[in-house]
């Protein structure tokens, strides 16, 4: 590399950060922090377009929430009910 070359700054030192570069930190802008709402659960505060709460993990609306498996009680319930229906409409009882 020339001399020339090596005294010019392209905006890039290798990775490292050069605070004292006037331009150290224009990217971060601390008034520019996105809106939060608290968890309807925990009251924690979490970003407005969050889908679920980063502290307790619940969803904040129910429709973004996976619909839960029915319990097993309903359909063995149900099994047990149209086994009977069969048994009955085939003439087994």
């Amino acid at each position: 590399m020339d001399d020339d070359e090596s005294d010019e700054y392209d905006g890039f030192s290798g990775g490292v950060y050069d605070e004292d570069d006037e331009d150290f930190g224009d990217d971060f802008d601390d008034d520019a922090e996105e809106p939060t709402v608290p968890c309807p659960y925990c009251g924690e505060a979490m970003h407005e377009e969050s889908i679920r709460c980063p502290a307790c993990g619940n969803y904040r609306l129910e429709e973004d929430a996976a619909h839960a498996a029915k319990p097993l009680w309903i359909t063995l319930t149900a099994v047990v009910v149209l086994a009977a229906m069969a048994f009955w409409v085939l003439g087994v009882f």
